[in-house]
């Protein structure tokens, strides 16, 4: 069983179709806010836990933390996070994932970050990396005059996005960047294949955000902040080979001096990055990662509280 949110920003219905596909039986549950905000309630009337091997939560982090009594009853139980980068990022929840599933050491989290599920793993955490997707039947390189040679399509208001608007705004005195958002689906595509060069800044994460993925598979030439090696090496990316990577403003704009000077570089990176995208990021490929994370057994719950160290134990 799959519990998500009613409402996001993200349609994600053809994902959810996929992971439903991999299980012989599968149910998928949306729920409000009103009711992700008393999950009891929920569960109480709707759902038999016996029934299912795995429940997976694909919900609110923020209401989630408020319930762990509660989710500390529900058996077989998983996590699909892919914000959990905030732990160790500036944010109002830093160390905060990592607290929460203390209180839960036998759950499996699915982390959408390789180094973040490495870190949470080093801290007795049950995670496991299922990297971010994109959905493959919206988003096509449609083959167009990109007529926007720089852009940046979404968010830089919240403050999760800090370190991204200032970056992205000293970049735009230097260089013509357009910084702009779209309505999702279709609207938000047009754009994409619009824009030669994407520029993502993903400063401060820890982790590549979905845009990368997105901008790669529409055929833009992605220029993203490095991650670093060990993010890089487990999602194939190679630098000047199917994406740009860059640490500074100088290196960035340092290499985009250089495709502006080489045509074929350009469509030799924009071409790799797309055919990765296409290859390993789609709903479908994320759909089987997350199936084969759930195979493993999991941990079995303890209810003894070990009050000397407060937190919970698990054997």
């Amino acid at each position: 069983m799959l519990l998500v949110q009613d409402e996001q920003r993200i349609i994600l219905d053809r994902f959810y179709a996929e992971i439903a596909s991999q299980f012989d039986e599968a149910t998928i549950m949306r729920l409000s806010s009103e009711e992700q905000t008393n999950l009891k309630a929920y569960f109480e009337r709707q759902i038999k836990c016996e029934d299912y091997d795995r429940i997976v939560l694909f919900l609110r982090f923020k209401k989630e933390i408020r319930q762990v009594a509660f989710l500390r009853t529900i058996p077989n139980l998983v996590f699909l996070e892919h914000d959990a980068y905030q732990n160790y990022s500036k944010s109002k929840y830093k160390g905060t994932f990592s607290r929460h599933y203390k209180k839960i050491p036998w759950v499996r989290v699915l982390s959408s970050g390789y180094t973040v599920s490495q870190k949470l793993q080093a801290e007795g955490v049950d995670a496991v990396f299922v990297p971010k997707c994109y959905d493959d039947v919206l988003i096509k390189n449609h083959h167009q005059v990109r007529d926007i040679e720089l852009g940046f399509i979404g968010s830089i208001k919240n403050k999760t996005y800090t370190q991204r608007k200032v970056f992205l705004e000293q970049l735009s005195t230097r260089e013509p960047l357009l910084i702009t958002r779209t309505k999702s689906g279709d609207d938000y595509v047009a754009t994409l294949n619009r824009v030669k060069f994407f520029i993502s800044a993903d400063i401060g994460m820890g982790e590549y955000m979905i845009k990368n993925f997105e901008a790669m598979a529409a055929g833009c030439v992605v220029l993203a902040w490095d991650q670093g090696e060990e993010e890089n090496r487990v999602l194939g990316f190679k630098d000047m080979e199917n994406i740009v990577l860059y640490r500074s403003l100088d290196e960035l704009r340092s290499k985009l001096h250089a495709l502006r000077l080489d045509e074929e570089k350009t469509q030799s990176i924009a071409a790799s990055g797309q055919q990765l995208a296409e290859q390993e990021y789609t709903y479908k490929r994320a759909a089987s990662r997350f199936a084969t994370a759930l195979i493993p057994p999991l941990r079995i719950p303890c209810k003894k509280r070990v009050l000397f160290f407060n937190q919970y134990s698990y054997s």
